[in-house]
């Protein structure tokens, strides 16, 4: 204000001056006289007056224009800012709305106000899904409503969908741990073709649903699902009319393939033989293109059914379902489904004869989602984020659908292939018999370690900072613990150990922020490291974390890790010319336990199951070099006690107390080894399976 006051004095005071002391330096235009006399005699009292005042004008001039300019920068340059302020959208005006109602309500009704409830947390990348103009969702977003469902790249999936291809992922994870051989010398397991990492939109649903894990859904809407299950679709497609339903709008494909996998999903929690989930051929390739319907028809996706067009699938469907007016008979065998033929689900364009299929739809036993034009049944019209509404009634708002785009849905499926059904589980109150084998804590010899591990160097036990990552994940400066604040600063250590030669800022942000772009999340590295930085100054002067151009790496001068140790000592034992045993017990003694035990981060699988394979290695050799039956026995039960899940260290197990006369014992492995494959949801093991009849085990053929 003082500026914009100094700045009018000054544009108004000099010219009224001059006007009022000196006047104006003309007072017309000078004649010929004039002219010749100013020629005759040019300095006069008269001329030099003039002279001067003419001089004050054009400095004011000067200023004036100066200001001129200056203020109309000023006021072009606020106009581009208000054309390029955001403007807050409808659900932000509301918030914004709802907050401030909030604190005028709290500062004037203090007294009646009772316990706050806690705040629902919804993360921004939800509200800022990016929607292009053909409908597509932008692949830069991952995120999660605490309630409805999981935003990833590619599309949006309801929470229980997204927790159903969560559990699918870890059962991956299982089938691998169950299927691996172990080998008889001690070997890296980076390169292991069955280490693969899961599909990105896997990962990222993953890390979403990690990021957060609370938000059950409400109580109405757990009834919904549970009454509506045995159709197999998602609750608002649940009650669409008996003729079928037919997709219109920006999102009508993207829903189409939602709708696939989520009905495929739901067949993988199927105790029964898989549903299934008929669609023809051209609707596949349209939905996910030409070569990727190819690699989904040889793929043998569980549940799926490929028909060669609409009529054919209406043929099939007539040969599935039983005839309303004739009794089921329990020697008749469908071909579809085996026991009591549940209902299917039908996604397919228009056939030739629709009235067929609308006589099978209203039989209740098929739902079907028609892609184009249906005169048999409703039309939703779909948006581009999965939100729909009956064309008829347009007003009423319908459910939001699952929409996902065809790299997305090629990821999905490609889940869903490496999961079998679930398995029916044995009654809850069996319990495993007392015998059973059943895993416990190991507690590694000190003494065996102390003689058998490769030595150590000087440079190594001058390390103050020492990083544990098997098992409890520590940080520790001359034995002090370090508290580390950030989950992500934890994560980008323990990456740092498994990285021991360095990760680029771009795999870093890869693992720690899955889906997000890494333009999008370099401040949070950076802001990351720092803090981790900060925590480490407080207890010393080292600089843990080195970068190397466009890396990081822990400084070898400074950190010592127990996974690098294990490492050391695996390959001391491949090495080892002589003592093998010696080399086989360090990497034993070595694992203490998982890699970052406890953690769900969706990159930490791959690495901690290469890591246990190390252990699960040396314990499988050691075994079979030793010659005392018992001895070896022991040492396949600790390889047990590491992987619980490993059909091959069962199957030695059981030959080897077979081996000694124990079949009791032998049966009660099996039995237990079974149960525990059941409960989580994989088949059996071929060579252990085992029947139990009456609360005995038996063993299988």
């Amino acid at each position: 204000m003082a500026s914009l006051v100094a700045l009018l004095l000054l544009l108004a005071v000099p010219p009224l001056v001059l006007v009022t002391v000196v006047g104006w330096p003309m007072h017309g235009r000078p004649d010929l006289q004039q002219v010749r006399a100013w020629v005759t005699q040019p300095l006069t009292e008269q001329t030099m007056t003039a002279a001067f005042t003419v001089l004050a004008w054009l400095i004011w001039l000067l200023v004036a224009y100066t200001a001129t300019v200056s203020a109309a920068r000023r006021v072009r340059s606020g106009a581009r800012w208000l054309r390029r302020m955001p403007l807050p959208t409808p659900l932000q005006a509301t918030a914004t709305g709802m907050a401030g109602a909030a604190v005028f309500g709290a500062s004037t009704h203090t007294a009646a106000t009772g316990p706050a409830e806690p705040a629902v947390a919804v993360a921004a990348a939800t509200l800022d899904t990016d929607v292009t103009d053909d409908g597509t969702t932008s692949r830069t977003t991952v995120g999660v409503d605490a309630v409805e469902g999981v935003t990833v790249a590619g599309g949006w999936l309801p929470r229980d969908a997204a927790e159903q291809v969560v559990a699918a992922s870890a059962l991956i994870w299982l089938r691998r741990r169950r299927g691996y051989q172990p080998r008889q010398a001690v070997t890296e397991h980076g390169d292991d073709p069955d280490l693969g990492p899961l599909p990105a939109t896997a990962t990222a649903v993953h890390a979403a649903l990690v990021t957060h894990p609370s938000a059950p859904a409400p109580p109405a809407s757990r009834r919904q699902d549970h009454d509506h299950d045995h159709t197999l679709l998602p609750a608002g497609l649940a009650g669409v009319a008996p003729a079928g339903v037919a997709f219109t709008g920006p999102g009508a494909l993207h829903a189409a393939r939602g709708l696939l996998v989520t009905a495929l999903l739901a067949c993988l929690r199927q105790s029964r033989p898989a549903v299934a989930v008929l669609i023809t051929d051209s609707a596949l390739t349209t939905l996910l293109g030409a070569a990727a319907a190819t690699a989904v028809r040889a793929a043998a996706v569980p549940g799926l059914v490929v028909t060669g067009s609409a009529d054919d699938a209406v043929v099939l469907i007539e040969t599935a379902t039983p005839d309303r007016g004739a009794a089921p008979h329990r020697h008749q065998r469908d071909p579809l489904h085996p026991d009591d033929r549940p209902p299917l689900v039908l996604i397919t364009e228009v056939p030739s004869s629709p009235i067929r299929l609308a006589a099978q739809l209203g039989t209740g036993r098929v739902s079907a989602v028609v892609l184009g034009a249906w005169p048999l049944g409703a039309t939703w019209h779909v948006d581009a984020d999965g939100r729909s509404h009956d064309v008829r009634r347009p007003r009423e708002t319908g459910p939001r659908l699952c929409v996902l785009d065809p790299a997305a849905t090629t990821d999905l499926l490609t889940v869903i292939t490496h999961t079998p059904p679930a398995s029916a589980a044995p009654p809850a109150h069996k319990q495993a018999p007392p015998h059973a084998v059943i895993p416990h804590p190991r507690t590694p010899d000190p003494v065996a370690a102390a003689s058998a591990a490769p030595p150590v160097h000087a440079a190594d036990a001058r390390r103050p900072v020492h990083l544990q990552v098997l098992g409890t994940c520590l940080l520790r400066v001359d034995g002090v613990p370090v508290p580390i604040r950030r989950t992500a600063a934890l994560q980008a250590l323990v990456l740092l150990a498994v990285h021991r030669h360095g990760a680029s800022a771009r795999q870093l942000t890869e693992a720690l922020w899955p889906g997000l772009s890494a333009y999008s999340v370099a401040g949070r590295l950076y802001t990351t490291l720092s803090d981790l930085r900060t925590a480490i100054r407080r207890v010393c002067d080292l600089a843990i974390i080195d970068h190397t151009g466009e890396g990081y790496r822990l400084h070898p001068g400074h950190v010592d890790t127990d996974l690098w140790r294990l490492h050391a000592a695996a390959h001391h034992a491949a090495t080892a010319l002589t003592d093998a045993c010696a080399g086989w017990q360090a990497v034993i003694d070595g694992y203490t336990g998982d890699l970052a035990a406890g953690h769900t981060w969706p990159w930490v699988q791959q690495p901690r199951e290469a890591t246990r394979r190390l252990a699960i290695d040396a314990y499988a050799a050691a075994a079979s070099a030793q010659p005392e039956p018992r001895a070896a026995l022991a040492l396949l039960q600790g390889g047990i006690r590491v992987d619980p899940y490993n059909e091959e260290l069962h199957h030695r197990a059981v030959d080897a107390l077979t081996a000694l006369g124990d079949h009791t014992g032998a049966a009660d492995l099996r039995h237990t080894y079974t149960r525990r494959l059941t409960l989580a949801g994989l088949p059996p093991a071929p060579r252990l399976a085992t029947t139990v009849v009456s609360g005995t085990p038996s063993t299988g053929g």
